[in-house]
């Protein structure tokens, strides 16, 4: 395998799989930034045999080459000439480089998930390195699996709020770029990838064996032809409009892609004028066009940042609100495992519970809690004696644990509290609700063979744990 990789320090390979949705790319693989022989020989040997494996996705193995720049940079910087040697000093050294660095383009600093992500592929190479070639890399673990647990990540799940859909769907009424505005459509009303819908098919919609219609199409993640799915008719519309409003365009397209369904005539860069399928940056492009054209803000006043990947997550979010069964939602949504649809789209926007999380008892400082939180004044004494005994619980405070000489009966079975009016929380307990909600959240992911009945029990916790830690961080950065 190895005698076989190409020669020299700059690599010219095609992407041959004629499934990739980057089918007959080529890509420029430049190693020469990497001046340490023995990182690089090992760099090439992880590329080059995934490559030639297909266990990666060449434009997955050339994102890869590039991350590890900033790897690169640090070990430059402290003499590092050998992954062999590195231990979990050198990776809590390159961690915190990440903290402190910008980005070699933008100037900006690292957000946490590139810096993860950077993490990452350095990860990947020392594993595959010490299955494939364990003298090049260290023996022994040298990652702890803490370095970037999640804790800063957003606390909610990314969906479009429907009065921004409300907004969306109105303005598409009157949008003049069929592929927009039919790509649009079809993004919402399936959940499908941006990946995807840029390579579906003009054939993508059959006749349901029974009524109606269903959708077909090549799932690029996963690597397989998705099972046909039942779709309303308003999809089968805008498929059908888009084929009508493509149509003139195709005898110009190359042969490839002339059964692709969202062409267009590229109008500015170096392909001006040429007929090609749709880019995702384009795209990107015409919905940040989009927005502004229709003056669609969020609650701040602030343009709406809309991404494809929003129209999958509103619409997993929403059938989770309605009650749908989670492995339906897995089905719809293409995921390999309900654990993942579970951890990603557990955010449901149920207005009833609007006024459950504005009732959530939290203040700045216990001190500062009055007499309106109790009923009757010897209440209130009882607590100013007790709060740092019997008032105080694992995290946060109980007004009123005995009542009528008997205990709570929440507090003897162990309950959390988060949802009764008796409890409060500062932001000293933080902390502890952050390592509640992660306990939860590797419970599902573990649990998941005990059924969607065990993973639905814990969904409202995580809900209501995820609007006490916002609260608590915006409180203590003042903004609350």
């Amino acid at each position: 395998m190895v005698n076989k990789r190409p020669e020299g320090d700059i690599w010219h390979l095609v992407d041959t799989d004629p499934q990739s949705q980057n089918y007959g790319r080529r890509y420029r693989f430049d190693f020469t930034y990497i001046k340490s022989k023995a990182i690089q020989s090992i760099v090439k040997d992880y590329i080059w045999q995934n490559h030639r494996t297909k266990n990666k996705a060449l434009s997955k193995l050339y994102r890869d080459l590039s991350r590890l720049k900033y790897f690169n940079d640090y070990a430059e910087s402290h003499e590092i000439r050998t992954l062999r040697t590195l231990t979990n000093a050198d990776i809590d050294g390159f961690t915190s480089y990440l903290h402190t660095t910008v980005t070699f383009r933008k100037k900006t600093p690292l957000a946490y998930q590139s810096q993860k992500n950077l993490l990452d592929t350095l990860k990947a190479i020392i594993h595959w390195g010490q299955r494939h070639q364990p003298a090049m890399v260290p023996d022994r673990e040298i990652f702890t699996g803490n370095e970037y647990t999640g804790i800063n990540r957003k606390l909610s799940i990314d969906y479009i709020p429907d009065d921004i859909i409300t907004q969306i769907n109105e303005a598409l009424k009157e949008e003049e770029n069929p592929c927009l505005k039919y790509g649009m459509i079809i993004l919402e009303l399936t959940g499908m990838r941006i990946g995807d819908l840029l390579k579906l098919k003009t054939d993508c919609i059959h006749p349901h064996p029974i009524s109606g219609f269903t959708i077909t199409w090549f799932d690029h993640k996963n690597r397989k032809l998705r099972k046909p799915m039942p779709v309303r008719s308003e999809c089968v519309s805008a498929v059908e409009k888009l084929n009508e409003a493509t149509s003139p365009l195709r005898e110009e397209a190359d042969e490839k892609d002339r059964d692709i369904l969202l062409i267009h005539r590229v109008s500015k860069g170096e392909s001006t004028g040429k007929v090609m399928p749709l880019s995702k940056g384009t795209i990107g492009n015409w919905m940040n066009a989009f927005i502004r054209r229709n003056d669609i803000r969020d609650a701040d006043g602030e343009w709406y940042n809309l991404t494809a990947h929003q129209f999958r997550r509103t619409l997993g979010t929403d059938m989770l609100s309605k009650g749908t069964n989670v492995n339906v939602i897995q089905q719809v949504l293409g995921h390999s495992d309900p654990s993942t649809t579970t951890r990603f789209y557990a955010d449901i926007k149920d207005r009833d519970r609007a006024k459950v999380f504005r009732d959530i008892g939290i203040i700045g400082n216990i001190e500062n809690l009055g007499l309106s939180a109790f009923d009757t004044p010897d209440e209130a004494q009882w607590f100013q004696d007790n709060k740092d005994t019997s008032a105080r619980l694992c995290d946060g405070y109980c007004t009123k644990p005995i009542e009528n000489g008997q205990p709570c009966d929440r507090l003897l079975k162990r309950l959390k509290c988060y949802t009764c009016s008796r409890y409060i929380t500062t932001p000293e307990y933080l902390e502890a609700h952050k390592q509640h909600l992660a306990g939860l959240e590797r419970q599902i992911k573990d649990g998941v063979i005990y059924g969607e009945h065990y993973i639905r029990h814990f969904l409202p916790t995580i809900e209501v744990l995820k609007v006490i830690i916002e609260r608590l961080e915006a409180m203590q950065h003042g903004r609350e």
